[in-house]
């Protein structure tokens, strides 16, 4: 297995390359380490799932609400039964809230019959309608004017970090070669593929575009122009663990022209989070919060759940969806050319990555790509961030076998020196502070690293040294 993080990379040819290790690069990646084949993973940042798929909402969608008969309807329903059987094998946090879908007037109250015809057009047929009083029953905490709502019992709670870093570490354990800090900057199109990246030239015969935020850059150095990817910022609110007991589902809003509007939903570390927002920019690189932004979101949740504007708030972060002039995901296969472009994914992406790597890998194979002798990858079992499941820090057995479990570093969140060790001598090991906070939650709780960040920081460079 080979992780690499500077220097030249290495001679031959990949047999296929992926440009992007966010949530979807990571699962093609894991699903072609299944093949007996030299496969490379490239990713500009020096982390995997650093950009997009770090700030998304974080939730497993039933895709009750896609567009029924698109592509992405499809691949959101059968991710989303993979994605929930790997996070039970692999230790991924899931918390199965439900969601209610909640109308403030009567013209949201009469869009909901829309709404469940749809998801059942969808494949889903759980979904139902309730009327205010069983609304306010099930969230007596909510905000006056509720009119009724749509019950969607199967959706839940995810942890976004670990399922990415879950999917690239099985694939490196598998003979996948991680290569980051390796800017793609143009592509020769050929026999082999040659990419200039920052780190040299790499040669593949097969090549997969999951570069996200810039995947239409990528499509442009291939020839094509199948899609424009708009960033569209959403920001969000997160709030302290003691606003947790406020809401006990995914509070979601009749969804508009920009997408679904802004939802509070527990997350599973805990906390509460409000958001998001949906604005179109320029700026691939303005992931900034605005006063504008966050005025509007405490506006909103003060209508949703008034309660929760009183409590502290623990962070404010802003994510870039790819936004694309397609209503559903641009995943174009180039069969001659021995490419695929998986643009436009949204953050429906995350439920839908192990759908859409599997998606990839027969598209590539009709472009040549030989797929026969699959083996199942050895299973990984990731370190538990979530709330629902036992920490270290209350395991008993664990801090006995080891007291480096019960020797807590950042007290908010509860993280101790053994999982800040374990996360050093990980498969892929984290890079910079905010690595290793997605890796344990080290610095991410009420103060914000204020009060363990030296400590933090001085466990982390003594790791790199």
């Amino acid at each position: 297995m080979s992780v690499t993080t500077a220097g030249a990379l290495p001679g031959g040819t990949y047999d296929v390359t992926v440009v992007g290790a966010g949530v979807v690069g990571a699962a093609i990646a894991r699903e072609l380490a299944r093949l007996p084949l030299r496969v490379a993973l490239v990713e500009a940042s020096d982390d995997v799932g650093d950009g997009t798929s770090k700030a998304n909402t974080a939730i497993l969608h039933t895709g009750f609400d896609a567009v029924p008969g698109s592509l992405e309807a499809r691949l959101v329903r059968e991710g989303r039964r993979l994605l929930t059987a790997y996070a039970a094998e692999s230790g991924i946090p899931v918390e199965p809230l439900g969601a209610l879908l909640v109308a403030w007037d009567e013209e949201q109250r009469a869009a909901l019959p829309g709404l469940a015809d749809k998801a059942v057009r969808n494949g889903y047929h759980a979904a139902r309608i309730i009327p205010a009083e069983e609304v306010r029953a099930r969230e007596p905490r909510l905000g006056p004017g509720v009119t009724g709502a749509l019950d969607v019992p199967g959706e839940s709670i995810i942890c976004p970090w670990t399922t990415t870093l879950a999917y690239a570490t099985q694939a490196v354990r598998a003979g996948v070669d991680l290569h980051l800090g390796c800017r793609v900057e143009s592509v020769a199109s050929g026999d082999p593929h040659t990419l200039t990246t920052t780190r040299g030239a790499l040669r593949t015969r097969h090549l997969v575009n999951a570069a996200g935020l810039y995947a239409d850059e990528i499509d442009r150095f291939l020839g094509h122009a199948d899609f424009t990817v708009t960033p569209r910022r959403g920001q969000l609110i997160v709030f302290d663990e003691l606003a947790r007991d406020l809401v006990r589902h995914i509070l979601l809003p009749v969804p508009g022209a920009l997408g679904k509007g802004v939802l509070v939903s527990p997350t599973v570390y805990g906390n509460v989070m409000l958001g998001p927002t949906a604005e179109d920019l320029d700026d691939k690189t303005d992931t900034g919060s605005t006063a504008e932004g966050l005025a509007l979101l405490r506006e909103k949740g003060r209508r949703i759940l008034p309660a929760l504007l009183e409590e502290e708030v623990t962070a404010v972060y802003a994510g870039l969806r790819t936004a694309t002039e397609h209503e559903d995901y641009a995943i174009r296969a180039h069969p001659a050319q021995r490419y695929v472009a998986v643009g436009g994914i949204r953050s429906t992406g995350l439920t839908a990555s192990m759908a859409i790597a599997a998606h990839v890998v027969e598209l590539l194979a009709d472009g040549g790509l030989p797929v026969a002798g699959a083996r199942e990858p050895e299973p990984v079992r990731m370190p538990n961030l979530g709330e629902a499941y036992p920490r270290p820090y209350r395991d008993a057995r664990m801090i006995e076998a080891d007291p480096e479990y019960g020797r807590i570093v950042c007290h908010c969140e509860r993280v101790t020196r053994g999982e800040i060790r374990d996360a050093f001598a990980s498969t892929i090991p984290p890079a910079s502070p905010d690595g290793l906070r997605r890796r344990t939650r080290a610095r991410g709780g009420r103060c914000q690293g204020f009060h363990c960040g030296a400590a933090v920081r001085a466990l982390f460079e003594e790791a790199r040294r």
